[in-house]
């Protein structure tokens, strides 16, 4: 029997001392948004990935509290994204490549930072090619968290790593998510508005709503209030349900996703109203990294979906 949590002899380097490893294992970065405690119980490693206020480089739950991250960035703080270095993912593959035969790696997606790319490159080195598995399936956030779900589930399918990763790859396309922004300032400075419109928008009480769709974070539709943000997003959620998802929602094979950046009382009202808007479908809700915060700003509220993997016919 083979998959996750299975066992295959191995040998000691240098001692020739049996033990035994397991065969696939899983590692993924923060922008997932899984906790220290839900990475303990799945078993996975968590690469917390790193940002900046000025020159001092912070690390999600490491370095930085969530609380402390949102009352300096509500304070007018500037917080920049960055990549983390080749010898820290190194790292992390090393530590897990001694538990397991073959790791798949599901970092933030390549439309989104350049570290993808780079662990891509790595992967081809000697040393870990066919043992490391760089899965780009165009994911960030809670679609990304579900993406690690959808690994660990297939490996305790039985599914070999080549596969797993071939699979969540094909699924690319088949996910979406919206974001509803409180404040433009964190846009502005990300350089995806100007001042003059993040100004004008302030004073019409202009809020976003932004789509994340295949690696790409671009305005979806532009509402006057969060309260016109949340039904827009709704009502795009259910028209993606019916038509580019139909086939997925038909077989019970799409997850419903949720999101926030803002308070928990907020967050759980949001919940609250995508259930009531979405009757007898569980709702998946994360936090939003503290990296894809940076961008997004406090009071963030998204919604969207992740369609189950195709399996593919096993040798």
């Amino acid at each position: 029997m083979q998959g996750y949590g299975c066992w295959i002899i191995a040998k000691e380097k240098g001692t020739g001392e049996v033990f035994m490893k397991k065969k696939i294992g899983v590692v993924t970065d923060s922008h997932s948004s899984i906790t220290k405690t839900e990475a303990e119980r799945l078993g996975i490693r968590v690469l917390p990935m790193p940002f900046y206020c000025g020159e001092e480089c912070y690390y999600e739950d490491v370095t930085i509290s969530r609380a402390e991250f949102f009352e300096r960035l509500k304070a007018g703080e500037a917080f920049t994204t960055s990549q983390p270095s080749p010898e820290t993912v190194m790292e992390y593959w090393n530590e897990a490549l001694e538990e397991y035969e073959k790791i798949l790696y599901i970092p933030i997606s390549s439309g989104l930072s350049g570290s993808c790319q780079t662990a891509t490159v790595m992967a081809e080195e000697d040393v870990y090619k066919d043992r490391v598995f760089v899965v780009d399936n165009g994911r960030v956030s809670t679609p990304m968290h579900r993406t690690v779900l959808d690994a660990l589930e297939m490996i305790e399918e039985g599914y070999e790593a080549e596969d797993i990763k071939y699979s969540l790859e094909q699924a690319r396309d088949k996910m979406v998510i919206y974001i509803g922004v409180q404040t433009l300032e964190n846009l502005k400075r990300g350089g995806r508005i100007s001042p003059a419109t993040a100004a004008l928008g302030n004073m019409l009480n202009i809020r976003p709503v932004l789509k994340f769709d295949v690696g790409t974070l671009d305005t979806f539709k532009k509402c006057r209030g969060i309260a016109k943000a949340k039904k827009t997003m709704i009502e795009a959620m259910h028209h993606d349900l019916e038509t580019v998802f139909k086939e997925w929602y038909d077989k019970g094979e799409v997850y419903l996703l949720a999101a926030s950046s803002a308070d928990p009382e907020t967050t759980a009202e949001w919940v609250q109203e995508i259930k009531e808007a979405f009757p007898g479908m569980e709702v998946m809700c994360d936090e939003l990294s503290l990296g894809v915060s940076c961008h997004i700003g406090p009071g963030g509220l998204g919604i969207g979906c992740s369609c189950r993997p195709k399996r593919q016919k096993k040798a």
